[in-house]
């Protein structure tokens, strides 16, 4: 027997690992907020690669059936014994694990919840808060660049890639950004790319080479992996850095620290932003900082695609086709902000 203080809500879950079609929408029971846990009604769920990896198995749920997604934005309804920092009605956001956030409401311990100021939108927060925080702990934590210095950006017109170009520019670097195709060329621009790439038009590498003059950039982001970053290796200044931020081409490759040095003494980061969620002292701190700029209009959040939660798996075909610009949102309550 059901127990009389639960709630029936929705939720997006997976049953097998698979494709987009693996995933359904159905009824759940949500119990009353636990000790230390906040009961958020969500008005806005990011989506991420990183679903997808986790609906196809690569990297496994804990159990099956579960819920996907990591990252979402709405409003405190109810809060368990011992919270202090929140309280109903307070309008919050997270990225983090446990998995499933692709649901109506939710239980979630208020350890990795942030505060979510008037001026952003749950939109915003749930297109912006993973992605925003990964590019503060790229540019404060993983990477120490200087005005002048050179970036390669790929995936610029992406969510993350248009996040970390349009801080980047703030920091006065020089910004080179790889598209996949002549669409996304003013979106990248826009965000604050000096230079943009075609990749389906000239390789990347020689599209380097030719605005740098073969010197090639300090620092590649890249997300792709496989080909991908082993070619990046080749543009990088001498003491310059690859950072791989995930694997949606070929997977994480192998590299013989041979190829890193000591003549040409590359550095290579893959770092995790759960990680830097949970280590990072002042996780409230980091968000205000993201939240004021976007408040400020000194970041502009793109949402490239809004889909009603029941259709999350039209929003990860979208997303697995690479046609999409800036970041795709589910909406469980029609997307009020």
């Amino acid at each position: 027997m059901s127990d009389l203080n639960n709630k029936t809500e929705y939720a997006v879950r997976i049953h097998a690992y698979g494709g987009p079609e693996a995933m359904q929408y159905e009824a759940v029971e949500i119990p009353a907020p636990a000790e230390g846990e906040v009961q958020i009604r969500q008005s806005a769920v990011g989506i991420n690669y990183l679903d997808t990896y986790h609906r196809r198995g690569i990297f496994p749920l804990s159990q099956l059936p579960g819920a996907l997604g990591v990252e979402a934005a709405g409003t405190v309804v109810a809060v368990g014994g011992g919270v202090k920092r929140f309280r109903e009605g307070d309008r919050v956001s997270y990225a983090c694990p446990p998995i499933g956030s692709y649901a109506s409401l939710r239980n979630l311990s208020e350890s990795y919840l942030v505060k979510l100021p008037e001026a952003v939108t749950f939109e915003q927060a749930a297109a912006a808060t993973l992605q925003g925080l990964t590019v503060h702990m790229l540019l404060s934590k993983v990477t120490r660049l200087r005005a002048g210095q050179s970036i390669l950006v790929h995936s610029a017109a992406g969510g993350l890639g248009s996040l970390l170009t349009q801080w980047a520019r703030r920091m006065n670097l020089q910004v080179i950004g790889v598209v996949g195709s002549e669409a996304k060329v003013e979106a990248a621009k826009g965000n604050g790319c000096d230079e943009v790439i075609v990749g389906s038009r000239e390789p990347f590498v020689d599209g380097v080479r030719r605005i740098t003059g073969s010197q090639g950039v300090d620092v590649v982001f890249e997300g792709l992996g496989g080909s991908v970053f082993h070619d990046s290796l080749s543009i990088i200044k001498p003491f310059g850095q690859i950072v791989n931020l995930g694997q949606v081409a070929e997977g994480l490759p192998s590299v013989p620290l041979a190829d890193l040095g000591p003549a040409r003494s590359l550095t290579v980061s893959v770092p995790g932003v759960f990680a830097y969620v949970k280590s990072q002292p002042n996780l409230q701190g980091a968000a205000d900082e993201l939240f004021g700029l976007i408040a400020d209009g000194a970041l502009n959040v793109h949402v490239g695609g809004r889909f009603p939660l029941s259709q999350a798996a039209d929003a990860h075909r979208a997303l697995e086709s690479r046609s999409t610009t800036g970041s795709l949102v589910l909406l469980p309550q029609g997307g009020m902000s």
